[in-house]
């Protein structure tokens, strides 16, 4: 059969970090028989290779192919791009792993587009992610109408054929950037790049021991010489004007203006400042034109105008100024939808200082500029830095990010921005919005795995982007609404609650660590006045959340010796709320008063308190009239909704068979009738 994918891990010395990679290739959901692995061993020194080869012939589909040490990642690249065998080669390092849907999703993707690349969405708990490039699914694009240049690593899925055909290869021997000039060649000739946005495949993860790639100081004169190659490439494949300028303008937003940016600028001594400063200059005159400056965000145009000027410490100002600038949002509303997913109202502004005041504008003449304690010292006297253009660029997001695996999801939300006065001509800069949170399964992405999933609100301004925890600064009414839910199939604990000490909102996904029974403590618990009694309690839930299982169990009240008893019951989705219903009776149980609670988190974990019940003779269970009823509405429609349902069964299972035998026509006024009465 042929290979379907080709997976190249250029491997050196990877020690005990390499065990989630072969844990998730071991995983993976393609068949063994539709892809190889090749582990292309860069001479390392330890028992890496001896490893390997007892891995290779347990896994026929892997191979290890070992060269005299080339001390980078480029030349195995380009060794394993060679030996492939595969319709598609995907890059993984040593020390990252794949989800184990991924390779056959990724494929699948680029098999029915004819993708010459195929770009699947990353997670990494400790460097950026480019999350815009993954917000949709895309099946065709190319690099004029997608933001493929904010994503430059190589681990993704190629086309083997493109590759050869187009002479895409790897700059060989210790070298920086040379990610960034692989995929700069690699996307100027691909025709359909496509990409997977709805599933998270590639997981950066922080290695221990502080060695992850990339992690080594940098020498501005080699780095800078190596980014003036893949500028080159950009130069080459472009004409002058907007689309050329963008390109570049990416690259001199990151890698340059980024390198004499906080927080590495303020970490410089003033040598290492000036030798960054003099080989970024360099470049900038060669390439960086007003074109490129001109559409830069006001706060790295003024970067560049201290570039331009040489005022190394003006850089090194206005950095200290921005490092102070963050991003805050009140959580004003918190409300569950019927469908399972929860109701932001947001608002949210940049602060700066210890103080965190306001990020402030002046209005002059109906045009608005940065004010000018900000742009002291760093522009000329009496010069104002005109911020009028940019306004549109305030815009605020919402995401939920997995505290543990570092996946985040974007999720549904509308801003707008209000210029808000301050007095003296003096204003700011307000977002107001809201959007939708959610565990169950979205347009786009399936459920969110269990764990904590914290909220938070990126805010972008000026040029800046700052990321905000939400919760901390909430209006009172919110923790009321906060409200632990039982949603889904299989209906798993969604439980929102407030972090200690901080106080921002997170959601505990299927019980990492968070019991409903401890989120229940205090709320009502409201009783039926039918029989069986049901018991309402305060845990949200949809017409999707399935019933489940559960136990009752009756304990001694007051604290009183004897054994304890279980009885078993079904904890189900009742009008937004979950109800719980009371046998008649526990003929086992010795008459008297008993403390009845369900055990909602499980049998190693205490059981929520529902309420004191009485036990008669016979064992009849009488709940308290003391307890707080239903409200008489909420109980009217419950009746009335299982009362239609009660008669939707009974004319499918008496009269069924007969409107079945019926001409269309009077099945079809059969249905209608029978609708009118059962909704």
């Amino acid at each position: 059969m042929p290979v379907k994918v080709s997976v190249v891990i250029p491997v050196y010395n990877p020690g005990k970090y390499i065990d989630p990679c072969i844990d998730s290739l071991l995983r993976q959901t393609l068949p063994a028989g539709d892809f190889e692995v090749l582990f292309v061993n860069d001479g390392s020194t330890d028992d890496t290779r001896e490893r390997l080869e007892k891995l290779a012939e347990e896994h026929p589909h892997f191979r290890v192919i070992t060269i005299p040490n080339s001390g980078w990642p480029g030349k195995p690249r380009n060794i394993g791009v060679d030996e492939a065998k595969g319709e598609y080669v995907q890059f993984v390092d040593q020390d990252d792993y794949l989800a184990s849907g991924a390779l056959q999703r990724l494929y699948d993707m680029g098999h029915r587009n004819g993708s010459d690349i195929v770009i699947g969405k990353v997670a990494s708990n400790f460097r950026g992610v480019p999350h815009g490039v993954f917000k949709k699914n895309r099946e065709k694009c190319t690099l004029h109408d997608a933001p493929l240049y904010d994503s430059l690593t190589p681990h993704k899925m190629f086309r083997t054929e493109f590759l050869r055909e187009n002479g895409i290869a790897y700059p060989e021997g210790k070298r920086r950037l040379e990610d960034q000039l692989y995929m700069m060649q690699a996307y100027f000739p691909a025709k359909v790049v496509s990409i997977l946005g709805s599933y998270t495949c590639y997981y950066y993860s922080r290695r221990d021991d502080g060695q992850n790639a990339g992690s080594a100081k940098i020498i501005p004169s080699g780095y800078y010489g190596n980014l003036r190659e893949v500028l080159d490439v950009v130069v080459e494949n472009t004409e002058p004007g907007e689309f050329r300028d963008m390109l570049l303008r990416r690259f001199y937003r990151v890698e340059m203006l980024g390198r004499l940016s906080e927080p590495a600028v303020l970490k410089y001594d003033p040598a290492y400042l000036d030798e960054m400063c003099d080989a970024v200059q360099d470049l900038a005159t060669d390439f960086m034109d007003d074109g490129v400056h001109d559409g830069l965000g006001p706060v790295l145009r003024l970067r560049s105008t201290l570039l331009r000027n040489n005022d190394r410490q003006g850089l090194v100002r206005i950095s200290r100024f921005a490092a102070s600038v963050k991003a805050t949002a009140r959580l004003e509303k918190f409300a569950w939808r019927p469908d399972g997913k929860i109701d932001l109202t947001i608002s949210g502004r940049l602060v700066h200082g210890e103080d965190q005041a306001p990020l402030t504008l002046l209005r002059r003449e109906g045009r608005y500029f940065l004010h000018p304690d900000i742009t002291e010292g760093l522009l000329p006297d009496g010069e104002l830095l005109d911020v009028t253009d940019d306004m549109a660029g305030f815009s605020a997001e919402l995401s939920l990010r997995n505290r543990e695996t570092a996946v985040e999801w974007s999720c549904p939300a509308a801003f707008t921005a209000r210029v808000e006065e301050l007095g003296d001509d003096v204003c700011e800069v307000v977002l107001h919005g809201s959007g939708q949170i959610g565990s169950e399964a979205a347009k786009g992405r399936g459920r969110v795995s269990r764990g904590f999933w914290d909220v938070w609100v990126p805010l972008r301004g000026l040029g800046l982007v700052r990321k905000a925890r939400l919760g901390a600064d909430r209006a009172p009414e919110v923790d009321a609404a906060c409200l632990p839910a039982s949603l889904g199939s299989p209906a798993r604990a969604v439980i929102p609650y407030f972090t200690d000490p901080h106080g921002n909102i997170t959601l505990d996904v299927a019980r990492r660590a968070k019991r409903l029974a401890e989120y229940l403590e205090g709320r009502p618990v409201r009783r039926s006045p039918s029989s069986p009694t049901e018991l309402r309690l305060d845990l949200f839930t949809t017409s999707a959340t399935v019933p489940s299982a559960t136990t009752l169990v009756l304990s001694p009240a007051d604290g009183a010796d004897g054994p304890s008893h279980q009885l078993r019951t079904m904890l189900r989705p009742t009008d937004g709320r979950a109800h719980l219903t009371v046998p008649d009776r526990a003929p086992d149980v010795a008459p008297g008063t008993w403390k009845l609670g369900v055990r909602l988190d499980g049998d190693k974990h205490p059981a929520f308190h529902l309420c004191d019940v009485t036990v008669g003779k016979g064992g009849r269970i009488t709940v308290p009239r003391s307890l707080p009823a239903i409200e008489a509405e909420i109980m009217q429609g419950i009746v009335g909704r299982r009362r239609k349902a009660k008669l939707r069964r009974a004319l499918r299972t008496v009269g069924g068979p007969i409107v079945r035998r019926l001409p269309a026509k009077s099945r079809k006024r059969a249905r209608r009738l029978a609708a009118r009465f059962t909704g």
